[in-house]
């Protein structure tokens, strides 16, 4: 009988490596158990300078705090790449609008302009929108950008360890031109009536490893896999909440899940911040099967069988399918023959 999970594990990533640089093996089963029955975590230790992250998210609030006319300069509909400000209301979980305003933001290159057939994904790679006006939010958020990549690079080493992998197994996908994404996002409750109380509807993130900065405000439930209970995630202040994506759950088989989650809006009156970190490899990288040792394997629980949202082997393919669902106006724009679909 399954153990039902009441509580997210606490890891110190301080603590991942011994004095000779090899991952220390009781962080690495800690680390597995976290990752195969919960699919969250939450880490400390995890090297953000003092008053980093509490910098970050006063920041974020600053900047929602700026006239409407001055977010909307930075319409995320205006870009391919989905980046920039999406309005209160306007991107949708599971069909439903979600009460939450954000800036999305990835990292800064040129436009790919045309994709060749069956790569329009490739689109997604391009420029960000900051406002001219605040410049201080694009410097804490790719300061923030910088020191996530780290953590997610390490984190998905001591991963790999713990599926009895070297622990540079997922290097290569990440190699030259990762394509992690940011947001900077205002959860809002009793202002978008057709949410109801939803802050972000329950679903599961398109990458490798998610990492969140969250306030003290709280809302975040997750579902690990086979259990019908959610647990509340509890914010410790300047932790960093840690989930597993779609691309590990399909290069497992299952043994790694990307577990189900989402928010409860705040109540009326109440604003919420939070940063997720979204550690994700180039666009054009394809997912194997990992090769796992026989223990592990025979844990694996299949890749999750949803026919109305399967997930794909093709890191751009994944994300860009989850963009086109998430931002309808945006996707009839610079998509309408995907978007049609």
């Amino acid at each position: 009988m399954t153990t039902v999970r009441t509580s997210v594990p606490v890891l110190d990533l301080s603590a991942a490596r011994t004095a000779d640089g090899r991952f220390n093996p009781d962080f690495i089963d800690a680390l597995r158990d976290a990752a195969h029955h919960v699919g969250f975590f939450q880490i400390t230790g995890y090297g953000a300078r003092d008053g980093q992250a509490a910098e970050l998210l006063d920041t974020v609030a600053r900047f929602f705090r700026l006239p409407l006319e001055q977010r909307l300069e930075l319409d995320n509909r205006n870009s391919a790449q989905f980046r920039g400000y999406t309005r209160l209301g306007k991107e949708m979980t599971q069909g439903r609008a979600d009460s939450r305003e954000q800036i999305d933001y990835g990292p800064e290159r040129t436009a790919v302009g045309s994709a060749a057939e069956g790569r329009s994904f490739m689109k997604l790679q391009g420029p960000n929108q900051w406002p001219e006006s605040f410049p201080q939010l694009e410097r804490a958020a790719m300061e923030w950008s910088d020191l996530m990549s780290r953590v997610g690079a390490e984190l998905l080493s001591a991963i790999g360890v713990a599926l009895g992998l070297p622990e540079d197994y997922f290097d290569e996908p990440f190699a030259g031109t990762p394509a992690w994404m940011g947001k900077l996002v205002h959860y809002v409750g009793g202002q978008v009536p057709e949410a109801g109380t939803q802050g972000v509807g329950a679903h599961a993130d398109y990458g490798f490893v998610t990492m969140l900065l969250q306030d003290a405000i709280g809302g975040l439930e997750v579902q690990p896999y086979g259990q019908d209970e959610w647990i509340t995630v509890e914010p410790i202040e300047g932790a960093l909440v840690v989930n597993l994506g779609e691309m590990l759950e399909v290069a497992t088989n299952g043994y790694l899940m990307a577990t189900i989650h989402r928010v409860t809006a705040p109540p009326p009156g109440v604003d919420r911040y939070s940063v997720p970190f979204f550690w994700s490899p180039r666009l054009d990288a394809v997912i194997d099967e990992v090769d796992l040792p026989a223990e592990l394997a025979a844990d694996a629980r299949g890749v999750s069988d949803d026919p109305a949202n399967p997930m794909l082997s093709s890191y751009g393919a994944n994300v860009l399918k989850g963009f086109l669902r998430a931002h309808p106006e945006t996707a009839a724009k610079h998509y309408p023959e995907l978007a049609a679909g």
